[in-house]
């Protein structure tokens, strides 16, 4: 007998874990104010400036980084053709003066906005790319949060 979990059940629980993940905690698994925009909307400039590893990366690259990522499976789970990716170029915000900090968080923003109005369209969930672009984000995301999060004892 095939078992399957409806889509509104996957697809409200997909989206209380990113909301989590970036927006607020709800206690799912984030303590409280460890969002992704809480932690970043509370870093100045020079602190997301700050490099936090030997090759350079700075909480202003990581969140760039997070954004482009969220684009190219954004696009996977739209069914977009993808061509080759440089995955380098995500990395390339190192520095950021009040004006390009401002500019990362809202482009990443404006990422996220786009992957939850794409989960949220989505009826059938039987793409390709569907269900893994959708759990790599939110797996992705942490990772990088806990990074973000670790290093914050530094900057």
């Amino acid at each position: 007998m095939a078992h399957s979990i409806p889509v509104d059940v996957f697809r409200r629980e997909l989206l209380d874990l990113l909301e989590e993940t970036f927006e607020k905690t709800q206690g799912i698994y984030l303590d409280r104010g460890k969002s992704l925009f809480e932690i970043l909307d509370a870093l100045s400039p020079a602190q997301a400036s700050t490099p936090i590893s030997p090759a350079g990366n700075t909480l202003a690259g990581h969140a760039e980084h997070v954004g482009f990522y969220l684009g190219v499976l954004t696009d996977c789970m739209e069914q977009k053709p993808i061509g080759k990716i440089d995955w380098q170029e995500s990395w390339k915000v190192k520095a950021v003066d009040e004006a390009a900090w401002s500019a990362v968080r809202e482009r990443l923003r404006d990422a996220h906005r786009r992957t939850i109005r794409t989960i949220e369209s989505l009826e059938t969930w039987e793409g390709e790319d569907d269900i893994g672009a959708a759990l790599a984000i939110l797996a992705h995301t942490a990772s990088h949060l806990g990074a973000i999060l670790q290093a914050m004892h530094r900057v």
